[in-house]
């Protein structure tokens, strides 16, 4: 085994394994004392090839049975664009229906946070100012599609019929249809995608394991003078998901 990382060296032999069809899916493999007697390495260095199997979703953990081989799970697309935005409602649910499937969503609203740092950092306002925090399960065919956290100004929308997103006249409508009926028009979204890793929560409410791969979205709404008048974090599982982003071109 080399000196660096042998670890490394065990995952890429059990991998080679299983994509070779030596264990089929579903089927348990060797204890972890087993495999460290054949590849001559410590059970720890075994633990940790087989716990980076289970991030990469070829394997995963069962309690009190041992490990076993993942069935592949289905990875659809989701494309996000700028004209989902224009179709009046909610676009998950407008998403979800062009894929033949039907969304919802579970939520649960809170008035009267105080900004942490870094949200009122990208809403522009001064941390401790009040906002509305929204937490998302978003749901298609009744499984888990993504998450999603939710920062609304209260400077805003206080006062108004839409202060909280899930109730009143246009609950579910969407941000920009909800902040349209107050007249506040919305005008560009900026989206920063990164490449994460589920937490333990994520994973549970994802119905996937600790460490699978997730795409973190950090999405901001702006209105025509440029204010931020929404941010969220939002998260897709990788092993699900795929995400595309659809540009228009202007014509010459």
């Amino acid at each position: 085994m080399p000196r660096e990382a042998p670890y490394l060296a065990v995952a890429d032999s059990l991998r080679a394994r299983i994509l070779a069809g030596e264990w089929a899916v579903g089927t348990r493999l060797p204890s972890r004392a087993q495999l460290a007697q054949e590849y001559g390495v410590g059970r720890n260095v075994t633990q940790r090839a087989m716990d980076r199997l289970i991030i990469e979703g070829l394997l995963e953990g069962r309690a009190g049975s041992g490990t076993y081989v993942r069935k592949p799970r289905e990875r659809v697309r989701m494309v996000r664009s700028r004209h989902r935005e224009r179709r009046g409602g909610s676009p998950f649910r407008a998403d979800m229906r062009e894929r033949g499937r039907t969304g919802t969503w579970e939520s649960h609203s809170q008035a009267r946070v105080p900004a942490p740092g870094a949200i009122a950092e990208r809403l522009a306002i001064s941390a401790g100012d009040l906002c509305v925090a929204t937490r998302y399960e978003f749901l298609a065919d009744g499984q888990p599609v993504q998450l999603s956290e939710s920062w609304e100004p209260m400077s805003i929308t206080d006062g108004t019929p839409v202060v909280l997103p899930e109730m009143g006249p246009l609950a579910g409508a969407g941000v920009v249809e909800r902040m349209h009926s107050i007249g506040v028009e919305v005008e560009t979204a900026v989206e920063v995608p990164r490449p994460g890793r589920a937490t333990q929560e994520q994973a549970n409410l994802l119905g996937i394991s600790l460490g699978d791969l997730v795409l973190q979205i950090e999405r901001t709404y702006y209105d025509t003078d440029g204010r931020p008048v929404e941010t969220a974090d939002i998260v897709v599982p990788d092993v699900r998901w795929e995400v595309a982003y659809e540009f228009g071109v202007d014509q010459p």
